[in-house]
């Protein structure tokens, strides 16, 4: 399986906005998480958080081949769960498997808590608590593009909804440093 550097080298090569790689270190952060909680193999799960929108650079204005390239490119790096995963990130196959349906809920998750602690006066993840979330999940103008339904999907892994914010916002104080934030 691929190396965390060697992912990091690949999406450096792929991807110029730096907003972009914090999101998919972000992303990788929760993965790490929810592989604990739910006894999946935190480096598969960590590394299909972290490589999921590789391909983002090339197909942002073909968002029907999103993930596809990025598990075309991935294929002898990844283990096939993790390229599973990958393709339901997007919806382009079911999520089915715990690692599927925790990176359905993991990846918008990501940009509503990036959100919240950029708007607290500390901008900084220590200075957000599950409340603070919970409260802008609610407000559905705050950060819009975090899809509240695919966020909820943590359901489908028995994971209540504010027991999932603390585990995101846990996981992520985790990258705190890596992130800003």
């Amino acid at each position: 399986m691929i190396s965390r550097d060697r992912a990091l080298e690949m999406l450096r090569q792929e991807i110029s906005q730096v907003n972009l790689i914090k999101h998919v270190i972000a992303v990788e952060a929760v993965m790490r998480g929810m592989a604990r909680r739910l006894g999946g193999d935190e480096e598969v799960w960590s590394r299909a958080g972290l490589l999921h929108d590789l391909d983002y650079s090339r197909t942002v204005d073909k968002p029907e081949q999103h993930a596809r390239l990025a598990v075309e490119m991935l294929k002898n790096e990844l283990p096939p769960d993790a390229l599973q995963a990958i393709l339901a990130h997007c919806g382009h196959v079911a999520a089915v498997s715990p690692m599927d349906k925790a990176i359905r809920c993991a990846d918008p998750v990501t940009g509503l808590i990036t959100a919240a602690a950029l708007m607290h006066p500390s901008r900084k993840l220590e200075g957000i608590n599950v409340g603070f979330i919970a409260k802008r999940f609610k407000e559905k103008r705050f950060a819009a593009g975090a899809d509240r339904d695919q966020i909820a999907e943590c359901l489908n892994l028995g994971i209540e909804l504010e027991d999932f914010l603390g585990l995101a916002l846990d996981s992520m104080r985790e990258s705190s440093e890596e992130l800003g934030l």
